[in-house]
């Protein structure tokens, strides 16, 4: 088994690696390292929790310690583009303990908290940077930052920064970033917008893959509870008393969904904390401090806040709300079952959530275990089998429809369909069309196959059988909508560079 002694790292890192009580790398850091420390560009695909900030700054501390000099007034040697605060927090804080034993600076810019201790900072020159877009593009506007002697840029959460907007930001500052540079781009899911930004940034990167984001943590029990939306208050509250619950992450779509469940949770003697983004960085911190020394132990958070959570021993997650997009999912319950320990992750389901659950079952090709707790179970919740298409080249099928005699017809006992005015459509339905026009085309409403009065030139309808006429379904099959993840997607992939479809 690989070791961190045998990546080739500087003592000094080894020792505050040791002193962290680390060991052995994860697989992203065990196959990353190697060609960071290389100077290649690298584009690595894995999901949150899998170790991406070691595999990331460990061999930039080791190149930057190695060259020596001094960072720019008002500039960094090293750039790292982070979506929230909470992620550019966490990743400096772990930064400056790998490199405790180096001596260089490093410094977190963030929306949030005022711009006069971030001047400060970027006047004296920083060697290691953590940003968020937006505000370090305030910090350049104004004259008081500068990117053009950064030689290492790293780009994390990707897809998070398309989530908030953030590409048109990320694309300016690449532009104030030197053209040579070593660029590492990490995302846990390759949308066709971060394929094309992915191809931008990189030349001739390797590519790593961990942990794909269909695959659920092993060590997390899943289940679905069925309810009615009314009911989730009542059941969440007995989830959180239940035996065993310690340390629990509950996730809401929105932000007043995230600030309305804390309140009911309150109400109930349940003592809990919201994190979004209309929250102050200080109320951020004091939720965050709370949830990890147990004061406050539930934490209610909007998914783009959660990513900056890296809390040991969380029990469990909730899933308040599903989440729109089904790899979501998959990033939620990763944030329990971390460092070889077990955890539960429950998903509260209405039956307006169905379409979310089975698009969720569908990714990680799994049926979830589930339990029924409605109050009212006479709706079923088996998925609805999928409309199958005709074959191409079939003959369609007929309708049985009979129509009423003159004016608009009614749909027959077998469902024939209405047709609209003018031309007859193909079926055998008998009733008799309206008074027929110059020329022989029927003006009347009935439908038939030339059987109303009046000579008609009949219009095929498309396959689909039974009279009804089908939109064309897209390319992918049986009329199944394509899957979300656009990188997997045929027409991106066709096109994409050859880094980004290595392995494939």
């Amino acid at each position: 088994m690989t070791q961190f002694s045998d990546l080739g790292l500087a003592a000094p890192l080894l020792r505050a690696l040791d002193d962290a009580g680390y060991s052995t790398p994860t697989p992203i850091q065990a196959q990353a390292i190697p060609i960071v420390l290389e100077g290649r560009d690298l584009l690595g695909i894995a999901q949150t929790g899998t170790g991406k900030t070691a595999a990331f700054s460990l061999p930039i501390l080791h190149r930057l310690n190695e060259k020596g000099g001094r960072p720019p007034r008002g500039g960094c040697r090293t750039l790292v583009l982070s979506p929230t605060r909470e992620l550019c927090s966490q990743i400096a804080d772990n930064v400056r303990a790998y490199g405790a034993h180096l001596g260089l600076s490093v410094a977190v810019v963030f929306g949030g908290v005022p711009h006069g201790p971030q001047r400060r900072a970027l006047s004296q020159g920083i060697d290691i940077l953590v940003a968020t877009p937006g505000r370090l593009q305030d910090h350049l506007d104004a004259g008081v930052a500068r990117l053009d002697r950064v030689e290492v840029l790293v780009l994390d959460e990707a897809d998070q920064m398309l989530d908030k907007g953030f590409l048109p930001a990320i694309r300016r500052l690449v532009k104030a970033v030197p053209a040579q540079r070593q660029t590492l781009f990490f995302s846990a899911t390759m949308p066709t917008e971060i394929g094309r930004l992915a191809a931008e940034m990189l030349r001739d990167p390797a590519r790593v893959e961990v942990a794909p984001v269909a695959t659920t943590a092993e060590r997390v029990a899943q289940r679905v509870i069925h309810l009615e939306q009314g009911n989730k208050r009542r059941i969440l509250a007995d989830l959180l008393r239940a035996e065993g619950v310690g340390r629990t992450l509950v996730f809401s779509r929105t932000k007043h969904g995230a600030d309305r469940v804390v309140k009911q949770l309150a109400a109930d003697g349940l003592p809990a904390n919201a994190i979004h983004g209309n929250k102050s960085q200080g109320q951020r911190e004091r939720a965050l401090a709370e949830f990890k020394d147990g004061t406050a132990p539930i934490l209610v958070a909007t998914d783009i806040a959660a990513r900056g959570i890296d809390v040991d021993n969380v029990t469990h997650v909730v899933q308040y709300d599903l989440p729109e997009v089904p790899e979501t999912y998959v990033h939620r319950i990763g944030r329990t079952a971390r460092a070889g320990a077990s955890g539960e992750a429950v998903a509260l389901v209405s039956f307006e959530d169905l379409d979310k659950l089975w698009a969720i079952e569908k990714l990680i090709r799994q049926a979830i275990p589930a339990e029924d707790q409605r109050e009212d179970r006479t709706k079923s919740l088996a998925k609805p089998g999928l409309l199958q298409r005709a074959p191409q080249g079939a003959k369609p099928k007929q309708s049985q429809g009979h129509r009423g005699q003159g004016g608009r017809g009614q749909p027959g006992a077998h469902g024939g369909q209405r047709s609209g005015q003018g031309a007859p459509r193909q079926g055998q339905g008998h009733g008799q069309g309206g008074k027929p026009a110059q020329g022989g085309r029927p003006q009347g409403h009935g439908a038939g196959h030339g059987a109303g009065q009046g000579a008609g030139h009949p219009k095929p309808q498309q396959p689909g059988g039974e009279g009804t006429r089908r939109r064309a379904a897209a390319p992918g099959g049986e009329g199944v909508r394509r899957d979300r993840d656009a990188f997997r997607n045929g027409d991106f992939r066709d096109n994409a560079p050859a880094f980004l479809t290595r392995g494939r």
